[in-house]
C-alpha cells in the first residue's frame, strides 16, 4: 500500500531528509530527480531557518510581554503613590485633585428603607391556604425581601408568618376556618417600609 503523505512539520521535516538523503546515495537507481539531493537539502536549509527564526521571534515576544507587564506594573506603584500624596496634601479636595485628572471621595450613598407595597390581592386561596400577590414599592431603598403578616381582626400587633423574594407567595398549613387579616412589607438593611394595603380572608 502507497504512503501517505504526512501532515505534521516534525514528519515531513523527517521525510525530506530521508529523501535527501536516500536520493544521494543512489544516484544509480534515482539519476535525475525533478529536485535533486543538493537542492531538496538546500529547502530543508531554509525551512529550518525559517522555523528556528520564528522561534527565536516568540521568544522575544514572550520577553517584551514580560516587560511590558512589569513597566505596567511599575507605572501603577507610582500613579498609586503620587495619588495617596496628592489626596492626603489637599485633604481630598475634589477640585485640587481635578487639576491632575484625579477627583475627591465621593460620600457614600445613603440606603434608604424601601417604600410602600402595593396593590396586594388575593387571586387564589383553598383549604388552610392562600396564594397572594403584590407590586414592588415605586420608591424609597432597593427590596432585599418581603415579609409576609398576618393578624386577627381587631388584634393591634402583626405575626410575621413567612418571607418572599418574589412579589408572590402561596402561605401554607393556616388555621382553617378563621378569618385572618394579611398584609406585607418590603425589608432591607435599613429598615421596613409602611405595610401595604390589608386583605381579610377566610381559609
Amino acid at each position: 500500500m502507497a504512503s501517505k503523505f504526512p501532515a505534521a512539520e516534525s514528519k515531513i521535516l523527517s521525510l525530506g531528509r530521508e529523501m535527501a538523503a536516500g536520493f544521494a546515495a543512489n544516484i544509480n537507481v534515482y539519476p535525475d530527480p525533478p529536485v535533486n539531493a543538493e537542492a531538496l537539502e538546500g529547502l530543508i536549509t531554509t525551512y529550518t531557518n525559517a522555523r528556528d527564526a520564528l522561534v527565536s521571534v516568540h521568544a522575544h515576544l514572550q520577553q517584551a510581554r514580560e516587560a511590558k507587564e512589569e513597566a505596567m506594573q511599575a507605572l501603577l506603584g507610582g500613579m498609586k503613590s503620587d495619588l495617596r500624596y496628592a489626596e492626603n496634601i489637599v485633604h481630598y479636595d475634589d477640585g485640587k485633585l481635578q487639576l491632575i485628572g484625579w477627583s475627591g471621595r465621593r460620600p457614600a450613598s445613603t440606603l434608604h428603607a424601601p417604600g410602600q407595597v402595593r396593590d396586594l390581592i388575593s387571586p387564589n386561596r383553598g383549604d388552610g391556604w392562600i396564594t397572594l400577590e403584590w407590586k414592588a414599592p415605586v420608591d424609597g431603598g432597593k427590596v432585599v425581601a418581603y415579609r409576609v403578616q398576618r393578624r386577627e381582626p381587631g388584634e393591634d400587633a402583626w405575626k410575621r408568618i413567612d418571607t418572599s423574594l418574589e412579589t408572590e407567595i402561596t402561605v401554607e398549613d393556616q388555621r382553617r376556618g378563621k378569618k385572618f387579616e394579611f398584609c406585607v412589607v418590603a425589608m432591607n438593611k435599613t429598615g421596613d417600609g409602611p405595610i401595604s394595603n390589608e386583605i381579610t380572608a377566610v381559609l
